[in-house]
């Protein structure tokens, strides 16, 4: 046990302790917004970085709009006592929590994703419990990635290519957010190929390939992979950086695994899924992001703004064919048609162009966004008072027999 009474250890974006029932809370709600299954089939699915972002957005809209069966894997730290478990690891317990309170028969496994005991363990899980795999939602972020072949460790880096980036951002460090500009210098060949390494779409094909191997495709299997492409105002260090050099290999992979035998023979598919503007733990390390995201939020306001829960709902509907795929020319699955609006998007570039002034009239989207970053690590959360001792070694959850 090891019940305290615990504050936020804030700097900037960086939030270094979680709060448990906080943590859970904010998965509780996330489960509330999802509609509720009605009838269908329940498929078997596999979820790679089930724990935050959107990956914890279709593992919770799969089990709630669609029953899915299967494993979920995520990599997180358990707490230390000098500090509190990872937000992912809480959220993970609170999903387990979920999933006993309605029937659903859902695995969750921490281990390293990227590496070959990983793959190992969750085919020897799917083969023991469930059988061949309908859907694998691939949505790993990760700012290094151990090559299992070579043992080589690559690093990721947010870098622009060609030139530097100079931007405006949002800046939290003081009392009230303001504007900072930021100045990132062009990455390298090598730290291009890192990035690839750890964000493109080697991983991904690997899982497919072993759980093919282990004959644990099912026919009308379906692969699909997180991706994002964004405004043009935050293009120069996201689409045309050493970022978007990985997402441009992750739909390389798409195409490649689409055309593979391994699918073909089991009439599969394999989709990139292009999500709209999200407030992750991944997207506030990406300079401009916190200050574009605002001020989309204050185009949007609350209604037009479209959550996670709300895009894996949509995401879940295509996939399962209750709605028709909505495909762009590249074959990608878009979510994003809310965010890229022509209108929607002039405004934003009106706000961007004078950053000041459009922090100024963007306070109410900055603060909204603050309060997500800090509702991340379960912190501001409504109806939880953090004046109280709280649990903070929580377990990792076991199946049930």
């Amino acid at each position: 046990m090891s019940l305290r009474q615990i504050e936020p250890k804030q700097r900037g974006f960086l939030i270094v302790n979680s709060h448990p029932e906080g943590a859970a809370r904010t998965v509780r709600r996330m489960w509330e917004a999802v509609p509720a299954r009605t009838d269908g089939r329940r498929p078997v699915a596999l979820v790679l970085g089930h724990s935050a972002g959107y990956g914890l957005a279709t593992l919770l809209a799969g089990l709630r709009r669609h029953g899915i069966r299967g494993v979920g894997v995520a990599f997180e730290t358990p707490d230390t006592g000098r500090r509190t478990a990872g937000a992912g690891w809480y959220r993970t317990a609170a999903v387990a929590e979920l999933a006993a309170e309605h029937g659903q028969d859902i695995r969750l496994v921490n281990t390293d994703a990227f590496s070959a005991d990983a793959k190992s363990q969750v085919a020897d899980l799917l083969e023991d419990h469930y059988g061949p795999v309908d859907h694998v939602i691939y949505s790993l972020a990760a700012p290094r990635r151990t090559d299992p072949a070579t043992g080589e460790v690559h690093h990721s880096v947010i870098k622009p290519l060609g030139a530097a980036y100079e931007a405006p951002a949002l800046d939290f460090s003081t009392a009230e957010p303001s504007v900072v500009h930021t100045r990132i210098e062009a990455g390298t060949e090598a730290e291009t190929r890192a990035t690839v390494a750890v964000m493109g779409g080697d991983d991904w094909a690997a899982w497919v390939r072993a759980l093919a191997a282990r004959g644990l495709l099912a026919d009308g299997f379906t692969t699909a992979a997180l991706t994002y492409v964004g405004s043009e105002v935050t293009a120069p260090v996201y689409r045309q950086g050493t970022i978007g050099a990985a997402k441009a290999h992750l739909e390389q992979t798409a195409r490649d695994l689409d055309a593979s035998p391994l699918l073909k023979e089991k009439d599969g598919r394999a989709f990139t899924v292009v999500a709209g503007a999200a407030v992750t733990q991944a997207s506030t390390a990406i300079p401009s992001i916190a200050l574009y995201t605002a001020f989309l939020r204050t185009v949007l306001g609350d209604s037009g703004f479209r959550t996670t829960a709300e895009q894996a709902v949509d995401l879940w509907d295509q996939l399962e064919g209750r709605t028709p795929l909505v495909l762009d020319d590249e074959g990608r699955i878009r979510l994003d048609g809310w965010e890229l609006d022509p209108g929607v998007q002039d405004r934003v570039r009106a706000l961007w162009a004078d950053p000041q002034r459009g922090l100024e009239a963007s306070r109410s989207g900055a603060d909204w966004f603050m309060s997500e970053v800090r509702a991340l690590y379960g912190w501001d959360v409504d109806t939880v008072d953090y004046g109280l001792p709280v649990e903070t070694d929580v377990p990792w959850p076991t199946p049930r027999p």
